[in-house]
């Protein structure tokens, strides 16, 4: 029996030992579980804190994307409308340059026309001297050359500027259109086409004065005298109605010679159309 006890006692012991092994890990077995319910919570709350950062991202970038669609109808729709607005502008810009044009190819015709009749007129009336003093040829005792040598460029243009000023128009052409007939290559010659114009504009005869002009510009096409003929013609245009080539033949000397009189006085000119 003691025997027995004996080895009861010591089962018993090694019972209650693994008891406490068992209790031991069963512990341990909590405070890992709870360790691991600890992480797990963790997790799950990092979850849903990257889940509520990627709904407000997303929501971030749907109201962007909205504004950027918006944005965009917004734009396309201007774009669509200044292309309407530019395709307008360019089919009247189109048709107005179409007549102009026709009204150009009339004019040059008209003008053509008028210089045929001038020439004419001219040649009855002995305005540029030929006509009837051809007709008559008087024999002069001073033969040209001598004429040449005996009165300067500088006096012809300085006694054709005097008639000029004196409102003495016809005689300030003649005076004038010796000058460049007798001096063509003279510094003078320019002005005095110019003048010859002006003579045409005072008496108003501006379709006349724009022919006259219209010999500065081709003749003289380095002279000083350009700006100021470009100018007068857009008057004289403006002066017989013409106001679409008056306005193209002002902006024209505001844009080839801005820093010069004549185009300050074609902007208030163009301001005023």
């Amino acid at each position: 029996m003691d025997h027995r006890l004996s080895a009861l006692e010591r089962r018993s012991l090694e019972l209650e030992k693994q008891n406490r092994e068992i209790e031991k890990r069963s512990q341990e077995l909590i405070e890992t579980k709870k360790k691991i319910s600890s992480r797990v919570e963790g997790m799950d709350q990092n979850l849903r804190n990257d889940e509520l950062a990627l709904r407000g991202k997303y929501a971030s970038l749907a109201a962007d994307l909205e504004t950027w669609r918006q944005e965009t109808q917004l734009y396309s729709g201007r774009l669509e409308q200044m292309e309407y607005l530019l395709n307008q502008k360019l089919k009247g810009a189109e048709d107005n340059q179409l007549k102009n044009r026709d009204r150009m190819d009339r004019l040059a015709a008209e003008m053509a026309d008028i210089k045929k009749r001038l020439a004419i007129v001219e040649g009855y009336l002995n305005l540029e001297g030929g006509g009837k003093t051809q007709k008559k040829k008087t024999p002069s005792p001073t033969p040209p050359a001598s004429k040449k040598s005996s009165t300067s460029d500088q006096t012809l243009y300085a006694e054709a500027k005097k008639s000029y000023d004196q409102g003495n128009m016809e005689a300030a052409r003649k005076g004038f259109g010796k000058l460049i007939a007798t001096y063509p290559k003279s510094q003078q010659a320019d002005n005095a086409q110019f003048w010859i114009g002006e003579t045409y504009y005072n008496e108003k005869w501006y379709e006349k004065a724009i022919l006259e002009y219209q010999k500065v510009i081709e003749n003289y096409p380095s002279g000083n005298k350009i700006p100021a003929a470009l100018l007068k013609q857009g008057l004289s245009f403006l002066n017989i109605g013409e106001t679409n080539n008056a306005r193209l033949l002002l902006k024209e000397v505001v844009e080839k010679y801005p820093s010069s009189n004549e185009a300050g006085i074609a902007k208030k000119k163009l301001n005023s159309l």
